[in-house]
């Protein structure tokens, strides 16, 4: 254990470092100049120089912000410290979602948990209006006491979920083979607390406790490395220079990575959609028979 503690360090600091060298960062860093608060403004709180941002749930609301510009593919990064205590039946949500009636979208979703239980980590995948595609971790860290950073790499061959540059969870573009993949429709990227105490907690058997309000999510240094939508999706397809995201070396899991991704899967998965017999009635969606990367 102490040697792959190691090994996550080690790529930690290697994808930071590469993320760097090839990255032409569309994002400011400045959350008044990249996202726009979507609705409870007086549930948002940001640095006076606009690098911190907290969101923050109560009785009378929660809040979202959303990023002024629409992507189709690349690399979005978030550091995000979670709620501290007891925050059972609340939902800290990081995304990319298109707003369109069938529409693709890409969730990390952090769920609350009552003080001293881990939060679990629930990612999910919309495609053309259809999701069902949960997966969950328990995470191997305490994500209240500091950031972490949330990653989605998204481009034309997979989606990468990653907490610190370690990868959780792909979703292949095995669109060829019948299974559908997120590749036409331009997203936002979004974060968001709310109330999710009928299913969020014990599926939905534990509630929020509301003297424990308010309840606040940070939100810290962020990088936005995409395609900025300008109205043509060929250009945002193209393997340009300036597209990394597309090229030949993100169109699958390094070494290293499969590794890590492995570890991840023995140790920390809780719940995968892709062996949920009784959900689907002996069904299972197609994607979940072909290669993970």
């Amino acid at each position: 254990m102490k040697n792959f503690s190691k090994l996550i360090l080690f790529v930690t600091i290697f994808n930071y470092l590469s993320h760097i060298i090839l990255a032409s960062i569309v994002s400011t860093g400045d959350f008044n100049k990249d996202f726009y608060v979507n609705y409870s403004p007086n549930h948002v709180n940001t640095s006076a120089d606009g690098r911190t941002r907290s969101l923050i749930f109560d009785k009378e609301s929660g809040t979202e912000i959303a990023s002024n510009d629409m992507y189709l593919f690349g690399q979005f990064d978030m550091k995000i410290k979670l709620i501290s205590g007891n925050s059972a039946g609340t939902v800290v949500a990081f995304y990319l979602a298109s707003g369109q009636p069938n529409h693709d979208e890409v969730d990390f979703e952090f769920l609350g948990n009552v003080a001293g239980k881990p939060f679990t980590l629930q990612t999910n995948v919309y495609v053309d209006g259809s999701d069902d595609r949960e997966e969950r971790i328990s995470l191997w860290f305490d994500p209240t006491q500091d950031f972490h950073t949330y990653s989605i790499l998204w481009n034309l061959h997979q989606i990468v979920f990653m907490v610190d540059w370690v990868p959780i969870r792909t979703y292949r573009n095995h669109a060829d083979k019948g299974a559908k993949y997120p590749r036409w429709q331009p997203m936002e990227l979004k974060i968001s607390i709310w109330n999710g105490e009928t299913w969020a907690t014990d599926g939905g058997k534990t509630k929020i406790d509301w003297s424990q309000a308010p309840f606040v999510a940070t939100l810290g240094n962020y990088s936005i490395d995409a395609c900025n939508w300008k109205g043509n999706a060929r250009f945002c397809r193209v393997e340009s220079e300036n597209n990394w995201w597309n090229k030949g070396y993100s169109s699958t899991l390094t070494w290293t990575q499969r590794r890590l991704f492995k570890w991840v899967r023995k140790y920390h998965l809780t719940y995968d959609y892709c062996i949920d017999n009784q959900r689907f009635q002996n069904n299972i969606p197609i994607e979940c028979s072909l290669p993970k990367y």
